[in-house]
């Protein structure tokens, strides 16, 4: 049976032997100053789950009577450069996509800690931009039966997963990009979001030194939020002293949705804990919530909403 490009990629890992190279030229994307950059595209960009095997099933069908979407068959397999076995995952949603993995063994060091993967257009080019951009590769190149993976830090210690496909995905557009919500010391914010930019061909959007600190559970204090965007997506750096009340630095990702208040209500019914209330600051109603299995997001919407 043939792949579909659509959703079956990472899902039908057994259709990967029978794939050819394929050029990503036509996926390339470009910064505002018009340079090439390794990115392939938001709806490309998954946040990393890890579940247990018991609880996979209840967070997905949470997550997607959430936000929507659907998910594929899981598939048991080692997607890892050593010796493991876990179930695999794939969620599509419009307010974002995700990778979910259920190990059945114990999870090989440093996989885990990562918030997220990205595809990129060629995985040699994307480790030498990486490293000249600041970030350290803390997990070498290697192979899986799609294509190729690595896993690299930056300053703060923000890690993200870079991944290449052998054969080009074809995914539709999300109809919202989430955050990638990255918590650093405020000794590393500027090293940290300046190497991110060089790497990402990225540009500061907003740079607020005195935000309003209830966004993090610190209400009536400030702190600074920079949001970036490039063509990985949206980022919001968070420059603390880590004095971060629960559960504030454990969620990864922020959801934009249209109607806060119409979305709480299905998570609510879905079986999801609100861990923090709706807080109104800058234009945007935000909230933290646990999903079943432990899953800890932030959900937001425009004030106008």
């Amino acid at each position: 049976m043939p792949c579909n490009k659509r959703f079956r990629i990472w899902a039908n890992l057994a259709c990967a032997s029978t794939l050819l190279l394929k050029s990503f030229s036509a996926g390339i994307t470009y910064a505002a100053d018009g340079k090439e950059g390794v990115a392939v595209g938001t709806q490309y960009d998954t946040a990393h789950v890890y579940m247990t095997p018991s609880t996979i099933d209840a967070f997905i069908a949470s997550f997607t009577a959430t936000f929507g979407g659907h998910t594929v068959s899981p598939i048991v397999t080692n997607v890892l450069p050593v010796p493991s076995k876990e179930s695999f995952q794939a969620v599509y949603t419009p307010s974002g996509n995700l990778s979910v993995f259920a190990f059945q063994t114990p999870v090989p060091y440093p996989f885990g800690q990562e918030r997220g993967g990205y595809l990129v257009t060629d995985m040699d080019q994307a480790v030498k931009e990486a490293r000249r951009a600041g970030a350290e590769v803390i997990v070498e190149p290697f192979k899986d039966a799609i294509g190729r993976d690595a896993v690299i830090q930056w300053p703060g210690g923000m890690k993200m997963q870079l991944y290449w496909h052998t054969t080009a995905p074809s995914f539709p557009a999300l109809q919202a990009v989430p955050d990638t919500r990255v918590y650093v010391s405020t000794d590393r914010a500027d090293e940290f979001v300046r190497d991110f930019d060089k790497f990402a061909y990225g540009r500061v959007i907003a740079d607020d030194r005195s935000a309003d600190a209830g966004e993090i559970g610190r209400p009536r204090e400030t702190y600074r939020r920079i949001r970036i965007e490039s063509a990985f997506g949206k980022m919001l750096v968070m420059a603390t002293d880590g004095h971060l009340p629960y559960p504030f630095g454990y969620e990864q990702t922020g959801y934009e949705v249209d109607d806060l208040t119409a979305t709480l209500a299905k998570a609510k019914a879905a079986g999801v804990e609100v861990l923090s209330e709706p807080y109104h600051a800058g234009n945007r109603n935000t909230v933290i919530v646990e999903f079943p299995g432990g899953y800890i997001a932030e959900i937001h919407a425009s004030s106008a909403h």
